[in-house]
């Protein structure tokens, strides 16, 4: 059966998701699991939790862990890519407060803006050693990668080495329950069309028995009392027509209009929480020990298969299931018409036994391709910056991004840039 790794299982909580579902899927019985990480002791964690469901829910399944990146993917079919470089301390904590000195606040900063910049730059290199690591010992292997930046790390892993790649996140799943159960509209027998870049792909129509939605919803939606917590994407799907798939908070700080110096109002008006990914981070630290009991403990621990995509893929791809249909990230080889051919684009992909397809969806409307062009050019240019090594790069990245450029000069987004390089320390490789 099939041999899945997982790097990055210190994670727990989201090792405990993926593998967990792994292990009841049906076509993926006897399968090995390999469980890689830099932290003994949360790797130990996570390898006893394992055992314990699979005890639980007799499941036959070889189960390792391992310090040793290259045992890990010896003859790996299947490689779970979930790091952190850098944790939330020092290197979070470090993207937060160094901008701040400069007058620039973000929300959650793992995406795009200089928060995203340097989380690709420290997480690709780390990247690029899996991936040249895979191609000595498990050359076809399916590299599925969750690590943010998304769109940064998976075109930077599709760029420089032949491995199959694909970038999977959460927005799309959750986008439709968060879109439609606030204003009372029923789920069941809804559709939607849904494409465009990770964080930002755009659902373009919602439909029920051939029937389009959108008049009701953008009715109720903007009926709705304030304050919300989805304020930042009303007035996106107010101002270009369409709701995007990823939270206001992540949206808040894609663009140039949210998040102001001068205009402190607006954080109050739209309800944006600047700082959001630190105090999730610190009430996750403060939590970890009642729920690291709940996690190890064999008598009570419990899994159900969840909506992630991973198993679901990995069983079609090895043959274990029919087709399955997700949304995915991939390089735009002619699957949305007016966004360039080097953009990671989200969109409808098919997996199957062996392989991957991606579909083609056709041409955004104007005004959400010019939108998704903005992050885009960040993307590509921090891509480019973490392969050549090269600091002017970093520092046209940051220029080009939306929401740093409407705050700071070049002048100073050039310091800014010097200043977390040098507290980055050596979570970066030198630059030239």
């Amino acid at each position: 059966m099939a041999v899945i790794s997982f790097l990055g299982a210190g994670s727990t909580i989201f090792a405990k998701n993926v593998l967990g579902d792994c292990l009841l899927a049906e076509g993926l019985k006897g399968s090995t699991y390999r469980l890689y990480d830099i932290d003994e002791n949360r790797l130990a964690d996570s390898e006893r939790m394992l055992r314990n469901l699979a005890a639980k829910y007799s499941c036959q399944a070889q189960i390792m862990a391992t310090l040793n990146l290259e045992e890990a993917l010896q003859g790996a079919d299947y490689v779970v890519n979930a790091v952190q470089i850098g944790g939330y301390e020092p290197c979070t904590v470090t993207d937060f407060e160094i901008p701040k000195k400069y007058g620039l606040r973000q929300t959650i900063g793992d995406t795009l803006g200089i928060g995203g910049i340097f989380r690709g730059l420290r997480t690709i290199p780390v990247v690029l050693d899996f991936l040249k690591t895979m191609e000595r010992v498990c050359p076809h292997a399916f590299f599925i990668n969750y690590v943010n930046p998304m769109a940064i790390v998976t075109g930077a892993a599709l760029k420089a080495s032949p491995i199959k790649t694909i970038g999977l996140c959460h927005s799309v799943q959750e986008m439709l329950p968060e879109l439609l159960e606030p204003i009372g509209m029923d789920l069941d027998g809804v559709t939607a069309e849904v494409y465009g870049i990770n964080h930002m792909a755009w659902v373009l129509s919602v439909t029920k028995d051939g029937q389009d939605l959108y008049p009701e919803i953008r009715e109720k939606c903007f009926a709705r009392e304030t304050p919300h917590d989805d304020m930042v994407r009303y007035e996106l799907m107010r101002r270009f027509g369409y709701y995007v798939t990823e939270s206001s908070e992540h949206n808040a700080e894609y663009s140039p209009w949210f998040i102001k110096s001068h205009k402190p109002e607006l954080i109050e008006q739209f309800n944006i929480p600047l700082d959001e990914y630190p105090r999730r981070c610190i009430k996750q630290s403060a939590e970890w020990n009642d729920m690291r009991t709940e996690l190890l403990n064999g008598d009570t621990l419990e899994h159900e298969r969840s909506k992630e995509y991973a198993s679901y893929i990995i069983e079609a791809l090895a043959g274990g299931s029919g087709p399955y249909v997700f949304a995915g990230n991939v390089q735009n080889t002619g699957l949305i018409d007016n966004l360039p051919s080097q953009a990671i684009v989200e969109v409808s992909c098919v997996a199957e036994k062996g392989k991957i397809t991606p579909c083609h969806m056709g041409t955004l409307p104007v005004q959400c391709a010019a939108l998704n062009q903005t992050n885009i050019n960040v993307q590509l240019v921090a891509i480019e910056a973490a392969l050549q090594k090269k600091k002017d790069l970093v520092y046209q990245a940051a220029m080009l991004d939306p929401h740093t450029a409407a705050e700071l000069s070049t002048d100073e987004i050039v310091s800014l840039c010097d200043d977390l390089i040098a507290a980055h320390g050596s979570w970066i490789p030198s630059l030239s």
